[in-house]
C-alpha cells in the first residue's frame, strides 16, 4: 500500500475516532491563544489552563501584558516550568504586537515567527484555530507518531511538517494534526502503545514490528 492510500485510509479511521476533536488550550481570543501556547512549551496543557485561567483575569488585553510588571507576572507563570524566560517572552511579544501590528496578533507565519518565543509549533496552532489556514502542528505527540507511523522518518519538527505537508490533503493539515495529538495521549502513548488495540495498526510501521519482534 503506497503512502498516499495509507495516509487516506488513517485519515478516515481518525475522523470517525476523533469526530469532536478540537483544541485542548482554553481561549477566547488570538492573545489568549497565542499565550497559552508560548506556556505549552515543556508543560501539558492541563495545567497550562489551570494557570492561563486565573492568568487571563489578571491580565485581560495585550497592554495589561505589555505594561506588566515582570516579576508579578512571572509569579502566575512559575508552575509552567522556564517561567521566567516565558514571563520575559510574553511581555516582549507584546510589546512588539502593540508597536509593529496595531495591537493585533499577526495573521500570517512569517511575522508570528518574528515574535519572542514563537516557533513554528505555536505560529501554526495560531494561524490554524484563529485565522483558519491550514496548518502542521507538530508537538511531542505529532513528532513520536509520525515517525512510528512511518508518515516521516526525520526528527526535526520543520522537516516532519514538511513531509507531512507532502502526503496529508491541504483541508485536512489542522484537524489532523489535533486528531495525532489526541491518538498519541490516548492510545500511542511515549512508554507503552496500545497496538494491539489501536485502529490503525494495520497501517503503522511500529505496530507491524512490534508484531515481527
Amino acid at each position: 500500500m503506497d503512502i498516499k492510500t495509507r495516509i487516506e485510509t488513517i485519515i478516515k479511521i481518525f475522523n470517525k475516532m476523533y469526530s469532536d476533536v478540537k483544541c485542548t488550550l482554553d481561549y477566547e481570543n488570538a492573545l489568549e491563544l497565542l499565550v497559552a501556547t508560548q506556556l505549552s512549551a515543556q508543560c501539558t496543557d492541563v495545567r497550562v489552563n489551570i494557570v492561563t485561567k486565573t492568568l487571563f483575569q489578571k491580565y485581560k488585553n495585550v497592554e495589561d501584558f505589555a505594561n506588566a510588571d515582570l516579576n508579578e507576572l512571572e509569579t502566575y507563570l512559575k508552575s509552567t516550568g522556564l517561567y521566567r524566560n516565558k514571563a520575559r517572552n510574553i511581555k516582549q511579544t507584546c510589546k512588539i504586537i502593540i508597536d509593529k501590528y496595531g495591537g493585533k496578533v499577526p495573521d500570517n507565519l512569517n511575522d508570528l515567527l518574528t515574535l519572542p518565543g514563537v516557533g513554528r509549533k505555536t505560529a501554526n496552532v495560531v494561524l490554524g484555530e484563529i485565522f483558519n489556514v491550514p496548518s502542521i502542528i507538530v508537538d511531542t505527540h505529532a513528532k513520536r507518531l509520525s515517525n512510528r507511523i512511518g508518515l516521516s522518518h526525520n526528527t526535526s519538527p520543520h522537516k516532519i511538517e514538511l513531509d507531512l505537508m507532502g502526503i496529508l490533503p491541504k483541508k485536512e493539515w489542522t484537524g489532523f494534526s489535533h486528531r495525532l495529538v489526541r491518538h498519541g495521549r490516548e492510545v500511542c502513548t511515549a512508554r507503552k502503545p496500545n497496538c494491539s488495540s489501536c485502529r490503525i495498526n494495520k497501517y503503522c510501521d511500529y505496530a507491524k514490528n512490534d508484531e515481527i519482534s
